[in-house]
């Protein structure tokens, strides 16, 4: 029999699953209440991503549950002018604890991703104490400590509170671990049970996240690796389990392929991101985040509270222990915790691609194995005054090498010195019922274990409530951050609805963004669209039409411009004042306000041969725009640039094209200027990519608009185009810059939009484009065209990977591409074009999900068999029955 397994199964799992629940929710909205974060206090918790990508993300899943979304979850026509729906589903709320969202009042989507969040940790802190006595027998409120432990481990409630997705993986991990542990069983009643329980768990962790079930899939076969070799069972057994384990895995992810596979291509078809090599940190900066209430981005969390380290850290001097489980656990922890800073393993652990963000996304790995470590140091026995002494030895030896980190802030070591004593306390008046429990009174041996179980669980409330509420201050202090709902978002999605038109035209939540998935969290249908599966094809072509954008390409934002408003068909358009939650510009006042224009259908018909793809734009965004749009439109004059000081800037030396514009302005007050001339009355736009400030028009047109410009080179920002108001009748305009850091003025910064010209242009599109366009949920565009149509009928969406088209009855073939947006031949005789959208590696993993499903079935119903026959010859036949008919009768002499 496998170590564990008899006694084990018997223990309170139950009741350690409770506590360890509540043990972390306390902790966790503490934790909140102290920082005086939502929903506890005043600040906002929507830092980084959470704001901008997992909360708009949520929304949208309300809205498609309750059917108010525009799409379905094939394809969604609220971002990026159409997105494939599917990767982001399975990247960011395809975990079950995400349906939740339903259940809340729209206005309260913050409310439901905090709850979703604290239920995904409870769970985890559930799973990891259920885990804990199945591997061993022992007190079932130190396993709810544990697993209370494990739940609340650094990488919680450091990185991945905020990431809600990941904590997926923090759940899945000791549910995967038990997957294993029942691999290792021969037999028993439920085993078929428990090989479909198996597989179904694995399939829930993949589809959840795949990204940290992964992790997880690779620690718990580690675990598994570990169990077999300390068991005592034969070889075949050993073999059989591993056997057993590998097929439930392969099963279980072959399930989840449907969604895994189209993640998978959708990353491949996703705007690159910033690679970037992995330097590990130094020694000192990972001890010190083993120690409470210290904070670091780039760093791996590894706290699980002072007194699971403790426990740790004594294992390998715990002589009650077995040498084999002693050893091999602590070899497992120290090659897990070597693998975390070497390049070869850092790959394997993170897919072998660097994550662009903290490169640390395996530590719960880490924290889990500790906290393991932690349970058979305690479950073998209370680990004695050599063992405890050695792991306090080693701690201090920590905390002496931590002290050189600048992650140990002061207010650190009074939550470290205080954690020592509570645990040490503890473990001590543990240590004396366990030595001389023969000696005390029937009171001391209940006394001495509930006074050291209230000294652990205070300690740990303790000092993982300070961990939790200094991580969220410190978050706030160096990370962007997004206010919860409120009054401007309320107003914004009450100007929408009252403008919205789709699909005869677009509404554009505006360019003064909230988020930055504003059309997810508002409604419209706008450019903006921030995902890590943002297509390349989207942010190449906006980009080359002037578009802005951060996260390294892949936030792409919205774009005010009248000629991309009638190309994209944007016939309303939200302008709100700059958010006055966010400090990036000053707050000048101004209400919000919607602008309309009468824009070409989202189907135009454009002239034969007119054709190109985005590697056939060139340098000028303005001349760019005029391909899309197929008339000349813009004057794009020569300019003059002027330093404060009155003279000409230097050349950029970099890959930035232009002039260098210094941070400061003159002594006298004096700023930068650009000077230029146009056609009087026409609309000046600045195209200034790698300009950080604001731009005003000088001269007779100084009450125009004030474009602001956010850029950091080479970082992760780039400035979107901006209009600044009307050539002044006598043709020559001054653009006056405020530069809040040094930045690039290209040649060709300014366009003259002639209107009329662009209304000219946007009546012939009109006229000759299709006369009813539908868009259907399930991810199909049909539009009626004017008879004898001929040349190219373009959809004013972006030509991402998965769409097919047809004219008439003909059949459908993959779409072309009209400078990066949806085309289709025409011959003049069709006046119908059909397209439909299937996301790459849908069919694939769908074949693989469906062979999956048969091969469990098919193993299922051998099972059923093999133990029917095995049933039949193991039961005795019985024995024939004796005759029941009466013997005759003696004849009487």
């Amino acid at each position: 029999m496998p170590p564990g397994q008899g006694q084990g199964v018997k223990q309170p799992r139950p009741a350690a699953a409770l506590l360890a629940a509540v043990l972390t929710v306390t902790a966790f909205c503490a934790a909140d209440a102290v920082a005086r974060t939502y929903p506890f206090g005043p600040d906002t918790r929507n830092v980084n991503d959470l704001g901008n990508q997992y909360v708009p993300f949520h929304a949208h899943l309300w809205d498609l549950l309750h059917g108010r979304a525009d799409g379905g979850f094939l394809v969604n026509w609220q971002s990026g002018y159409g997105s494939s729906f599917l990767p982001d589903l399975g990247t960011y709320v395809s975990s079950p604890f995400a349906l939740l969202v339903a259940v809340f009042p729209r206005d309260r989507i913050d409310l439901a991703v905090y709850v979703i969040t604290v239920l995904k940790v409870a769970s985890a802190a559930a799973a990891m104490a259920w885990l804990l006595l199945t591997l061993r027998p022992g007190r079932w409120w130190a396993a709810g400590l544990l697993g209370a432990s494990y739940a609340l481990c650094g990488w919680t409630l450091a990185s991945a509170s905020y990431n809600t997705m990941w904590l997926d993986g923090l759940l899945a991990l000791p549910l995967l671990c038990l997957v294993g542990e029942w691999t290792l069983r021969d037999g028993g009643r439920g085993r078929r049970l428990r090989q479909v329980l198996g597989v179904l768990i694995v399939a829930v962790a993949w589809i959840a996240n795949f990204y940290t079930a992964y992790m997880a899939t690779l620690a718990a076969g580690l675990v598994l690796l570990l169990r077999l070799s300390l068991t005592d069972g034969t070889l075949r057994h050993k073999l059989r389990a591993a056997g057993r384990a590998v097929v439930t895995v392969g099963l279980g992810v072959g399930l989840a392929a449907p969604l895994v596979t189209v993640v998978y291509f959708g990353t491949k078809h996703a705007y690159p991101g910033r690679v970037r090599e992995f330097v590990p940190v130094p020694t000192e900066d990972v001890l010190a985040r083993l120690l409470p209430a210290t904070y670091g981005f780039g760093s791996p969390a590894v706290y699980v509270g002072i007194t699971a380290l403790l426990l740790a850290l004594a294992l390998p001097f715990h002589p009650a222990v077995p040498p084999r489980v002693r050893f091999g656990w602590t070899l497992l922890v120290v090659a897990v915790a070597l693998s975390l800073q070497w390049g070869p393993t850092h790959l394997l652990w993170h897919a072998f691609a660097t994550p662009q963000g903290s490169p640390y996304r395996q530590t719960f790995v880490l924290c889990a194995l500790l906290v393991i470590a932690a349970w058979h140091a305690l479950a073998y026995g209370v680990p004695g005054w050599r063992a405890l002494s050695a792991a306090g030895g080693l701690l201090a030896l920590i905390a002496v090498v931590a002290s050189g980190s600048y992650l140990i802030r002061p207010f650190a070591w009074p939550v470290f010195f205080v954690a020592v004593l509570g645990s040490v306390a503890g473990l001590t008046l543990l240590a004396v019922r366990q030595t001389r429990g023969a000696h005390l009174t029937a009171r001391g041996r209940v006394v001495l274990p509930a006074l050291a179980a209230l000294l652990l669980i205070g300690t740990q409330l303790g000092e993982a409530t300070a961990t939790s509420a200094v991580a969220s201050r410190m978050r706030l202090g160096h990370m962007d951050d997004y206010a919860t709902w409120g009054a401007r978002q309320e107003r914004q999605a009450e100007a929408i609805a009252e403008a919205d038109g789709w699909p005869r035209y677009r509404t554009d939540p505006g360019r003064e963004q909230t988020v930055g998935n504003d059309p997810l969290m508002v409604g419209g249908q706008g450019a903006q669209y921030y995902s890590s599966l943002t297509s390349d094809v989207l942010s190449r072509t906006l980009t080359a039409l002037g578009d802005g954008w951060t996260s390294r390409g892949r936030n792409v934002q919205s774009l005010d411009n009248a000629v991309t408003d009638v190309i994209f068909s944007v016939g309303a358009r939200v302008h709100s004042p700059p958010d006055p939650h966010q400090r990036w510009f000053r707050n000048e006042g101004g209400t919000l306000s919607v602008s309309r224009q009468q824009v070409p259908p989202l189907v135009t018909v454009r002239p034969t041969g007119a054709r190109g793809t985005v590697a056939d734009f060139g340098p000028s965004p303005y001349r760019n725009q005029e391909l899309l749009l197929g008339t000349r439109v813009y004057t794009v004059p020569r300019i003059t640039v002027r330093t404060a000081d009155g003279t000409p800037p230097r050349r950029s030396a970099d890959d930035r094209p232009g002039v260098l514009i210094p941070a400061r302005g003159g002594a006298d007050g004096n700023r930068p200027t650009i000077t230029a001339n146009c056609p009087a009355g026409d609309e000046v736009y600045l195209w200034a990519p790698h300009f950080s400030g604001t731009a005003r028009l000088t001269g007779d047109t100084a009450g125009g608009l004030t474009g602001r410009f956010r850029a950091d080179h080479p970082v992760t920002k780039i400035s979107a185009m901006q209009r600044l108001g009307k050539v002044p009748a006598s043709g020559r305009l001054g653009v006056e810059l405020s530069p809040d850091r040094e930045g690039v003025v290209p040649d060709g910064a300014v366009g003259c939009l002639d209107t009329a010209r662009l209304r000219t242009a946007a009546e012939r599109l009109t006229a000759t484009g299709a006369t009813d366009v539908t868009f259907s949920d399930s991810g199909e565009i049909r539009a009626e065209l004017p008879p004898g149509s001929r040349g190219t009928a373009v959809i004013a969406a972006p030509r991402i990977a998965g769409w097919r088209c047809a004219t008439g009855d003909a059949s459908a073939v993959p779409a072309q591409q009209y400078y990066g947006l949806i085309a289709v031949p025409l011959n003049g005789s069709a006046t119908t074009v059909t397209c439909t959208f299937h996301p790459p590696g849908l069919r694939l993993g769908a074949a693989v999900g469906g062979a999956s499903l048969l091969t469990l079935l098919a193993l299922g119903a051998l099972t059923v068999v093999r133990d029917r026959r095995l049933r039949r010859r193991t039961t005795p036949h019985p024995a024939p029955p004796r005759p029941t008919t009466p013997l005759p009768e003696r004849a009487s002499a």
